[in-house]
């Protein structure tokens, strides 16, 4: 099977890889409107400073084995992998040499929708965290900050049918997010496989 090739980050402490068309757009755009519209979505709430404000996108868990996941005092609880989710992930473990458990879905309706700086390290996540992130609809920035070395920051556009592949050391030293735009953009889908064991 033909697979793009990989455009790995030319950063330290950290083992990351961009495939700019892991799903061609036929297929990217079928999967953006299935999950579009068949997600069962939710808005958590978030505490800032001791205030609490709606989570800023929309949020969906699936899960093979029912285990909960939990991050920024949320905690969610899995729907049943959907045969659109089966599909794409098969896909990636064709790549990636794990089984996933989970996917975080997150649904970013505008650019007023972001994601903070924060490192994918829970501990139900294991010691060196394998996250699978696919991105389908409207192109974002993806920031990233070295946690120990300034100097050290990387930012890469996630593409409408991509695949970035977080492995190794990277969530220890790294941490990343989706920054807020002004931006009139359209809506982004982005899935993040895991696995919680």
């Amino acid at each position: 099977m033909f697979f793009d090739p990989c455009t790995k980050l030319d950063v330290p402490d950290a083992d990351i890889c961009y495939y700019p068309h892991f799903l061609d757009l036929k297929k990217a755009d079928h999967y953006f409107r299935l999950l579009r519209e068949t997600t069962p979505w939710q808005q958590d709430k978030i505490k800032v400073f001791g205030k609490v404000y709606p989570q800023p996108r929309l949020t969906a868990l699936f899960a093979n084995n029912k285990k909960p996941y939990s991050y920024s005092n949320i905690t969610m609880y899995p729907h049943e992998f959907s045969p659109g989710l089966i599909q794409i992930k098969q896909k990636i473990e064709e790549l990636a040499p794990v089984k996933f458990t989970t996917c975080l879905l997150n649904l970013y309706r505008d650019g007023k929708d972001g994601n903070g700086w924060h490192a994918d390290n829970e501990k139900e996540l294991g010691q060196n965290p394998v996250i699978a992130s696919v991105s389908l609809g409207e192109q974002r920035y993806f920031h990233l900050k070295h946690d120990y070395r300034p100097e050290q920051k990387h930012k890469l556009l996630l593409g409408h049918g991509s695949l970035l592949l977080m492995q190794g050391e990277t969530q220890h030293f790294w941490k990343h997010q989706i920054p807020k735009t002004s931006r009139i953009i359209g809506e982004r889908i982005n899935l993040t496989f895991r696995i919680i064991p």
